[in-house]
C-alpha cells in the first residue's frame, strides 16, 4: 500500500536561504539529547508565552470558553503547562522530521492495534482520526512503527520548508496527500490503506457545519463523513499523549459503529466529541493557540 511521497529536488535559490537557515537550526536542535530537550521545555515554554502575546491571548480565551468551571489561577496554570508542552513539541517535531526517535521508543505504550486489524478485515480502508495536539507529529511517526499510516496535510507556503517537511515525512509515512487531493486519498482508502487525518481546526473552505465542541458551536469540516462515504472506509479514533515520565501512550479505539450515517452533521458531531474526549484527557497538550471558534453562528468572534 505504500506510495512514498515524490518530493522532487530542493529549492536552492537565494530567496530560500533564510528558510534553509531556519531548517538547519531545527535539524541541529533535533540532535540534542532527549533529556536536554525535555529539560529545555520549561524555560523555552516560558519564553514562548512571553513572546507570543497574541497566541497567549487566544489560548487563554479558548481555555475560558472550554473550561468555565476552572478558576483564573487554574486556567493560568494550564496555560503555562500548554506553552511548556508547545516547547517540547518543537523538539518532537524536529526529531520526527529530521532526527532520531530511538530514545522516544523506549517509553512507548501502544493500545488497540487489534481495532485496526478488525477494521481492515476484508480489505477495507481505515481513516485514523486524531486532533491537533503538540504531540501530533512525533506520535504519528511512532505509530508508523506499527501500522502503515498515510496522511493528509496542508502544504506549507514556503517552498523550502515544504520540501524539507515532505522529505522528513517520507522517512516514515506510507504516503502523503495535500488536503486538495481528495481523489488520491479516497483511492488510497479504497485500496485498503490507512489515512491519518486531523479534522478539528476551523476550516477556511470545504463543506462545514456547526457542532458542539467543549459546549461551544464549532465550525467543523464534514470531511471525515465525506471520505468514509466515498471510500467505504472505517473510522478509528487515535488518541496520543506524552506522559509525565517522558514516555508516550498511543491508543486506538474501536471503529465507530454505523459510520458514515446519512447525516453529515451527526457524524461530524461524533468525531468532534471523540476529539474533545482526547483533549480532556491531556488538556495541556491540545493546540489551544488556534482560533478554534473564530466563526460563530451569530458572526460575533469571541476573540475580538
Amino acid at each position: 500500500m505504500s506510495t512514498k511521497p515524490d518530493i522532487g529536488p530542493p529549492p536552492l535559490g537565494p530567496r530560500h536561504w533564510p528558510a534553509w537557515l531556519g531548517i538547519g537550526t531545527m535539524a541541529l536542535l533535533a540532535r540534542l539529547p532527549w533529556s536536554w530537550q525535555r529539560a529545555l521545555g520549561t524555560p523555552l515554554g516560558a519564553l514562548l508565552r512571553a513572546l507570543l502575546g497574541e497566541r497567549r491571548r487566544i489560548a487563554l480565551r479558548n481555555l475560558e470558553l472550554c473550561f468555565p468551571e476552572l478558576g483564573d489561577a487554574a486556567r493560568e496554570a494550564l496555560l503555562r503547562e500548554h506553552f511548556q508542552s508547545l516547547a517540547i513539541g518543537v523538539f518532537e517535531f524536529a526529531r520526527a522530521w529530521w532526527g532520531s526517535v530511538g530514545p522516544l521508543r523506549r517509553g512507548i505504550e501502544v493500545e488497540g492495534l487489534e481495532h485496526i486489524a478488525a477494521a481492515r478485515a476484508g480489505g477495507r480502508g481505515v481513516i485514523v482520526v486524531s486532533g491537533h495536539f503538540t504531540t501530533l507529529e512525533v506520535c504519528g511517526r511512532l505509530m508508523c512503527d506499527h501500522v502503515p499510516l498515510a496522511g493528509m496535510y496542508r502544504p506549507h507556503a514556503q517552498p523550502a520548508m515544504e520540501w524539507a517537511v515532505r522529505r522528513g515525512r517520507a522517512r516514515y509515512a506510507a504516503a502523503m496527500f495535500p488536503k486538495q487531493d481528495v481523489r488520491g486519498a479516497v483511492k488510497h482508502l479504497k485500496r485498503g490503506g490507512l489515512l491519518w487525518y486531523a479534522p478539528d481546526q476551523d476550516p477556511s473552505r470545504g463543506d462545514s457545519v456547526y457542532v458542539p465542541f467543549f459546549g461551544q458551536p464549532a465550525h467543523s469540516l464534514t470531511s471525515t463523513h465525506q471520505l468514509a462515504r466515498m471510500s467505504g472506509a472505517a473510522v478509528v479514533l487515535f488518541q496520543h499523549a506524552r506522559r509525565a515520565d517522558g514516555g508516550y501512550t498511543l491508543t486506538l479505539r474501536p471503529a465507530l459503529d454505523d459510520f458514515p450515517s446519512k447525516d453529515a452533521t451527526v457524524d461530524t458531531a461524533r468525531v468532534m466529541a471523540g476529539i474533545e474526549a482526547m483533549a480532556r484527557a491531556a488538556p495541556a497538550q491540545y493546540l489551544w493557540i488556534h482560533r478554534r471558534f473564530k466563526r460563530t453562528p451569530d458572526g460575533v468572534s469571541p476573540y475580538a
